[in-house]
Parts: structure tokens; sequence; C-alpha cells
């Protein structure tokens, strides 16, 4: 396994304490240049970016200056307002937001006022660099704790570092940057908590989960999904402590206690504002998504899972072929991981499981039931108002750490070293040439 001593038994104990020491120092040094080259990326996208260019960041900057103005922790949704991305000033437009305050209210308290400052949106820009890179560190730690053969490491870091999303993200005011940074720490948590059994790991566990809950409901189910399910396997073991409950119940009421609000408030814990209504009644207009033949459910999910693809890689410019040829290669890296979670949970069964297979067995169960819950609200969208745009799969950041995870789980039980040199391989440039080649140009 990872975790164990891969050198032969014929060395000598203080040569393998030497050549430990050596591989994990070159793995701190290759992880702290990838993430001062990620922070860079981050800070310059967000210098350069238009406001009016993707993740919906007028929207959430304009949150943010609503709480700045009114003063208010919990805003009521129909009065929030939009600004105008020029002036930075409030229109009659209605905001489309629905998610919990507390990412926006410590943007609102820590950073300076927006209204009728557009160039202020770029320490709150700053401060969503921390956060992704916060997360991003937490989940390059994985990897350290592995203690992974060189190659191997990068096999883990590269496809995290060439997330296409990940970087422009992180240098724009969005939410989905707490809830990433929320499940890295929850990711790394369970996986040591699962390694040491110490009960600090499992109130960072549940701090991650609570951050990830606080920033947006999916962030609630696959982080709560990864370390419930992580939890559960303890407790099958017999391995969770009883004076461990109290905590846990604590921080699921936390965790939750948003939506539970949302629910005696709304009536559902992602509400319809008025705004998300009358942007998605627009949308689907202009595009004629509203007067169209609706597609059967199957017909949907088709749809649903090609735009999850097609998403992975965002643009707002026309592909050319090459841009979708290489889409193969992100579906090839799912199926490497589908068939790691697949030996993840054959060793679960069958009592052999290391802690790196219970969290890939959790995250992919956390997922899957995302995906469902996700895909099912998507086709009540669809079927009410013809809505089409709904699977974004930056909304499952907070497990970004499953895809890499599952090729190790694969790559751990490849034996032939010409399979496994392939495999080593494709997780490592695979990644590369999707970052170089499925970008259009111009």
């Amino acid at each position: 396994m990872f975790a164990q001593d891969a050198l032969g038994a014929d060395v000598d104990v203080p040569v393998r304490d030497r050549e430990g020491a050596a591989s994990a120092k070159a793995g701190w040094r290759v992880c702290a240049i990838v993430l001062l080259l990620f922070i860079v990326a981050a800070t310059l996208s967000a210098m350069r970016k238009d406001v009016t260019r993707g993740f919906d960041e007028v929207a959430h900057a304009s949150y943010i200056a609503h709480l700045q103005s009114t003063g208010e922790a919990w805003p009521a949704f129909a009065e929030m307002r939009m600004l105008d991305p020029s002036s930075f000033r409030f229109t009659s437009e209605v905001n489309y937001l629905n998610h919990p305050s507390p990412y926006y209210l410590l943007l609102a308290r820590l950073g300076p006022s927006l209204e009728g400052h557009p160039q202020a949106i770029l320490l709150h820009r700053l401060f969503n660099v921390a956060l992704a890179a916060v997360g991003f560190a937490a989940l390059m730690a994985i990897g350290l704790a592995l203690r992974l053969p060189r190659l191997t490491l990068y096999a883990y870091i590269v496809p995290l570092a060439c997330i296409p999303v990940l970087a422009p993200l992180a240098g724009a005011v969005n939410n989905d940057n707490a809830a990433f940074a929320g499940g890295a720490i929850a990711t790394l948590a369970a996986f040591q908590l699962l390694t040491t059994g110490r009960r600090a790991w499992l109130l960072a566990a549940l701090g991650g989960v609570i951050v990830a809950s606080w920033s947006k409901f999916t962030g609630l189910l696959l982080a709560g999904g990864l370390v419930a399910g992580v939890l559960l396997w303890l407790l099958w073991r017999g391995r969770l402590p009883s004076r461990w409950i109290a905590p846990i119940a604590i921080a699921a009421l936390l965790a939750g206690a948003p939506y539970i609000a949302f629910l005696a408030q709304y009536g559902s814990p992602t509400p319809r504002t008025p705004g998300e209504i009358a942007m998605i009644e627009s949308g689907a207009r202009v595009a004629g998504w509203d007067i169209a033949e609706r597609m059967p459910p199957l017909g949907f999910a088709a749809h649903f899972v090609s735009e999850f693809v097609l998403e992975w890689m965002p643009t707002l410019k026309p592909r050319n072929a090459v841009n979708y040829a290489v889409l193969v290669i992100p579906i090839a890296a799912a199926l490497c991981a589908l068939a790691g979670i697949a030996v993840a949970v054959r060793r679960i069964a069958c009592g052999k499981e290391t802690p790196l297979d219970v969290v890939v067995a959790a995250g992919a169960l956390a997922f899957a039931g995302t995906l469902v819950i996700h895909g099912v609200f998507g086709y009540r969208l669809y079927t009410e108002f013809g809505w089409l745009t709904t699977a974004y799969p930056r909304y499952y950041l907070p497990l970004a750490a499953l895809l890499p995870l599952g090729g190790l789980a694969l790559l751990d039980a490849v034996r032939k070293p010409p399979a496994r040199a392939i495999l080593l391989v494709f997780l490592i440039a695979g990644p590369v040439v999707f970052g170089l080649l499925g970008e259009p140009l111009g």
C-alpha cells in the first residue's frame, strides 16, 4: 500500500530512514512550489478578471454589498438587489442568489465597502485566493501524508493543479471557494482521523464540514456525506468512541442550521427566490427553451451528463474539433477513478482496506448522492421552465480530491509494471494535455 514502505527487505533500516526523509523533503518542496504557482495564477486572474465574465461574480458581490449597506446578518432574499457592474451602484434588478450568509457576512465585515467602489472588489478577490489556497494546501497534504513515491505524488498533485476552473475561480468572489476550502479540510482531516484515531482530527473534519455547509447546500451534502461515511465506517469497525457522539451531534446541528432556517422561512432548504425565478424565466425565454418540446427523463439525464463533461472546461468561446476530442481525457480519468473506487469498495468488503480506501468509498457515496439530488433538482427546473444549464462541476469542488484519490487506488491495485507505467503517465500527462488543448483559443 502507498502508506507502507515500498523498499525491499534487503535494505537496512538506517538507509530506508534516510531515503524516506529525503523523499519527504522533496515532496514538501514540490508541494510548496505548486502552491506558490497556484497563488500567483489566482492572483493574476483576480487582478485581470472582468467582473461580468463567469462565476456569477456580480451577484456574489451584490450579496456582500447588501449586507454592508443594511447591516443585516441574515437577509430577506426578495429585498436583495444587483449592483451595476460598471458603477457598483444598486439597480432595481433582484439578486437571484439563495445561499446562507456566513461567507458573505465575513467578507462584508472584513473587506472594504463595495457599493460605489468597483476597485474594492480586488481585496475581496484576494480573500478568496487565500481561501482557495488553504483548500489546495490541505489537499496536497493528503499526498504528503500518504508518503507517496515521487512520480506517484505527481500523479496526485498534477490533476488537482490542472482543474481548469480552480485558479480562475479562486480569483473571483464566489462562495464555491469557501466550500472548496471546507471540503478540502474535511477530506484531509477524515484521512488523518482514520490514520491516527486522534480526536483533534475529528474536530477538524467537523469544522471543515461546517465551513463547507455554511457556504452552500452542496457543501453540506458533499463534505458532510464524506465525513458521515467515514464515521459510519468507524462505527461499523467498533472504532467510534462514545465520547465523540456529542461533538458530532453538535456539528451536525450547526452544519444544518442554515437550511433548517430556510426550511422554516421559505419551505425549502434551497429556496426559489424571486430573483432566481426571474433569471431562469428570462434566460429560458431568450434561448427558446421555454417553448421547446421537453425531453423525457432519460434524455435529460444524458444531456445533464454531457453538460457536466463539457463544463469541466467552461468557456464562452466556440469549441473546435480538438477541444471536443480531448474531452476523452477527463472521461478516461473519471473511468480510472471509478475503477479505483471499485477497488476500494472491494477491499472494504474483504476487510483489507486502508484509510485511502475508506476516504475514496465515502467520497464516492457522497458524490453519487449529491449528483442524483442535483439531477432531480435540474430536471424539475427543466420541466417547469425549460431551463437547461445546471450541471456545473465546480459545485463539486468540496470533493475535488476524489478523482485523483480514485486514480491512486487504481494505481495501487495495478501490479504489472508496463500497465502501471502507462497509467502513471496518463494520470500525470493527461491533465496537462487537456489544459493545453481543451480551451478554445481566440
